[in-house]
């Protein structure tokens, strides 16, 4: 039965695995993963994996009953970790997952692939072999883009999260070609220039803002298939709005297909649990030393760039990133080789993510979550900073809702909420955010923050946005 063997069969070269090795492989999606493809004329899917740890792996899938015996990978003798072969007739659709037996104690996983370009539909957790085809319509936008997105031209971005902003009537998720007609439409008709998606990609609990990742190449299966979620992108700049991205490389869930304990090693997470874990969020870190780690992200980041035409990517909780002891008490965390609270390992990451995204895309930007005094996090790396092309300016939120939130009679003794942000307005590029944030964990909507009637509540918002578009900087509201 030719199910059951798995040919020898390779897409990486010796020069992916010595920029793999060394952090430097920024297109790891080409080559690790499922990928369809035809081998001495017989087609089928190529798999491979990254599992240092491995004594075996296994693809194991509906094609083969869930089998462990069945599909064995090969190791590659270059000491790379990667596992790989060619499965004869396993076609588009079919659904997958790795079943890895660890050097270590024998531990056994069953994950999904890290690389996985689509997903089962969630609480179901198995990859999906697939390819995305569109055929992009965008090349007006993509050719005068730069023009359109510079840090000098109008940012006016609308914030949404797709599985709360509209239903349908049976009180059901609007498909991602829904939406490319109703939130177009109004994203459109309202003025904004740019739509910002709280994170699309694959993540496991429904209710949530989807920050906790578990298919980082897999638009969420919930709204439709990848080459849909390319046909809002498409439709956007068909309409001359721009896309960025919420992106999460700050941390990971500890579901058990995910990423973590992935070999039966700390694969993807630092080993030290005080760098390697959250305890707000109960969520695993990256290890940002490790150059695997490190091309796996930046190949993410790139991935969304090129295959979704994407212009932008807000990364999220850059400050956690950056500090040894965010959110950690005395004695929960260990100071640098300079002994002081900042993460090399992560700021070189944060460089070299940024260096590699504006090197290789025109007219993208990315912007950073960081709510903190840190130095320099929208200045270019080669001027000493971390080269973000923006980030968000939470103190003038936060000061500016402080202000607003008093009645007008007692503003005059507060007046410095108002003043303060001009003092260090042009130290950054700043973006102006009333973001989702600002509305959830028992807070309210921007009106009902406002003091008075409700016409006074109307009046005191017109002013809000009236001053924030006249403020400096980008603007976002949610």
């Amino acid at each position: 039965d030719n199910m059951s063997n798995v040919i020898v069969h390779s897409l990486f070269t010796d020069f992916d695995i010595n920029l793999f090795k060394s952090g430097k492989h920024y297109r790891l999606y080409e080559k690790l993963g499922s990928h369809l493809i035809e081998v001495d004329g017989v087609k089928g899917t190529y798999f491979s994996v990254w599992v240092p740890s491995a004594k075996s792996v296994s693809v194991i899938g509906n094609f083969n009953g869930w089998n462990v015996e069945e599909h064995r990978l090969n190791v590659r003798w270059d000491a790379s970790g990667i596992w790989e072969g060619f499965i004869p007739n396993v076609g588009k659709g079919e659904v997958y997952k790795y079943k890895i037996q660890s050097n270590n104690n024998d531990i056994w996983t069953e994950k999904a692939d890290p690389f996985a370009r689509f997903c089962e539909q969630p609480p179901k957790t198995a990859s999906i072999v697939w390819d995305a085809d569109h055929k992009w319509k965008d090349k007006d936008w993509m050719g005068y883009r730069k023009d359109k997105n510079g840090l000098d031209k109008p940012y006016s971005v609308y914030e949404v999260h797709l599985g709360s902003w509209k239903k349908n009537a049976e009180n059901k998720f609007l498909t991602y070609e829904e939406l490319a007609k109703d939130l177009v439409s109004y994203v459109k008709k309202m003025g904004y220039t740019h739509i910002e998606f709280m994170p699309i990609m694959e993540y496991p609990y429904d209710p949530s803002w989807g920050y906790q990742l578990t298919g980082y190449f897999a638009p969420t299966s919930r709204f439709g298939t990848p080459e849909e979620f390319k046909l809002l992108v498409d439709t956007f700049h068909q309409n001359d709005i721009g896309v960025i991205l919420d992106w999460v490389p700050s941390h990971f869930p500890e579901d058990v297909h995910g990423l973590g304990f992935f070999d039966g090693s700390n694969l993807y997470e630092h080993p030290d649990r005080r760098k390697g874990y959250h305890t707000d969020w109960k969520s695993l870190i990256f290890n940002y030393g490790r150059n695997e780690v490190r091309a796996f992200l930046i190949s993410n980041a790139l991935f969304w760039l090129d295959q979704f035409h994407v212009d932008g990517l807000r990364v999220d909780a850059v400050a956690s990133m950056l500090y040894l002891d965010y959110s950690r008490e005395e004695g929960e965390w260990e100071p640098n080789i300079y002994g002081n609270n900042e993460n090399l390992e992560a700021i070189s990451f944060i460089r070299e993510l940024n260096e590699a995204v504006y090197l290789n895309y025109d007219g993208v930007q990315t912007i950073a979550e960081e709510s903190t005094a840190f130095s320099g996090v929208s200045r270019p790396v080669e001027h000493g900073g971390l080269g973000f092309g923006m980030k968000w300016m939470m103190g003038w939120m936060h000061d500016t809702l402080e202000f607003f939130k008093k009645e007008p009679i007692y503003r005059r003794h507060h007046q410095n909420d108002l003043t303060f942000s001009m003092t260090y307005a042009f130290t950054e590029h700043f973006m102006l955010p009333f973001s989702h944030d600002e509305v959830v964990y028992g807070k309210q909507s921007l009106v009902y923050r406002m003091p008075g009637d409700e016409w006074q509540r109307f009046a005191n918002l017109r002013l809000l946005f009236g001053y924030m578009f006249t403020h400096p900087g980008t603007k976002l509201m949610f």
